[in-house]
């Protein structure tokens, strides 16, 4: 079930705006000129513009939860964005916003450093964007804005998803949240009984098998093509799939058993009592795919090194999104107003 719409001036929880309040502050834009081709709207995280016979791919996003290794993930999870359109990221601008009380040329040098490496990981340029110490800032935040490009023909959106697809799941969950948990809450986790070496583990998700989904989604299009792809950020799996099935108009059953949750997100969750399916989730990517594509768009996916799993089957709009838990009962997908993170955080 749906949250219920806040009453009028009621505060909002951190994190993402609530979907009704989100989709009520589109409804009051214009109509878009015809050489925008996807523009703002819900589920879907990047804008593509026609521009001659190509078509430009953007995205933008900030990292407000993160303080290790901040320019790198504003490079990646926007770059993600891109890629999950079909378009290869290739220029990024970022604005870079240190916190007076904490901001010396050493944390200037090493954000800089950040995202100068992971546009080179990327293949993409670092072309502009603005740099300053702001007051009254609690910590560094970096606002980042991919770029690509695509053939018209090339172009994959959130909202292409049709009843009888797959629905493909690489990596596993939650990737991005179990990372940034044992970055940013050592001593909680450790206090709670967390192991050492799990912990360990449980940081290094953040490169390996890592936050990026650009290498897959790519394989995807090239093999695919598939019908819609979206990567699962901020409010963890369940957000995701709900913002796919909502921008495409379609339902999904989802097979609990055939998820992947890694032992290092199962024990960090079970210690700080959070849900990993509503935990950040970048470097996971979901792909809906016609049945007859998906063996081939699994198949150029695991030539990539990457894990791919069918999760389940998009259905009509009127099914819902529905989770079939193990021992074969099904209940409705869970909603989740806020990321899990922000539970601890």
């Amino acid at each position: 079930m749906s949250p219920a719409p806040e009453a009028e001036g009621t505060r909002l929880r951190t994190g993402k705006i609530p979907p009704h309040l989100l989709t009520r502050l589109l409804n009051t834009l214009p109509a878009h000129g015809p050489e925008v081709l996807v523009g703002p709207r819900l589920g879907e995280d990047a804008a593509a513009i026609r521009i001659g016979d190509r078509v430009l791919v953007t995205a933008t996003d900030p990292i407000t939860f993160a303080t290790e290794e901040i320019g790198w993930y504003a490079v990646q999870v926007n770059a993600n964005d891109v890629a999950v359109m079909g378009a290869r990221p290739r220029w990024f601008q970022a604005v870079i916003l240190l916190p007076q009380a904490e901001a010396t040329s050493k944390m200037a040098e090493s954000v800089f450093a950040q995202i100068a490496e992971a546009c080179a990981g990327l293949g993409a340029d670092l072309v502009g964007g603005h740099f300053e110490v702001s007051y009254d800032l609690p910590r560094a935040i970096v606002v980042g804005q991919m770029m690509g490009e695509v053939s018209p023909d090339g172009l994959v959106t959130s909202g292409g998803a049709q009843p009888g697809d797959v629905l493909l799941l690489t990596k596993g969950i939650a990737l991005e949240g179990t990372a940034l948990l044992a970055r940013e809450l050592p001593q909680r986790l450790s206090t709670a009984g967390v192991a050492p070496a799990v912990l360990e583990r449980a940081k290094n998700l953040l490169r390996n098998p890592g936050i990026s989904v650009v290498r897959e989604a790519l394989a995807a299009c090239r093999a695919g093509p598939p019908h819609a792809m979206h990567d699962p950020t901020e409010g963890g799996l369940a957000t995701a799939i709900a913002e796919l099935c909502a921008a495409s108009g379609v339902g999904a059953t989802i097979e609990a058993a055939r998820i992947n949750l890694l032992p290092e997100t199962k024990r960090l969750c079970e210690a700080l009592g959070l849900e990993p399916l509503g935990l950040l989730a970048s470097g996971a990517l979901l792909i809906a795919a016609a049945p007859e594509q998906a063996d081939r768009i699994a198949a150029a996916v695991r030539a990539e090194g990457i894990a791919v799993t069918d999760v389940g089957r998009i259905t009509e709009a009127e099914a819902g999104c529905l989770l079939r838990e193990a021992d074969g009962t099904t209940r409705e997908l869970p909603v989740f107003a806020a990321d899990e993170v922000t539970r601890v955080l």
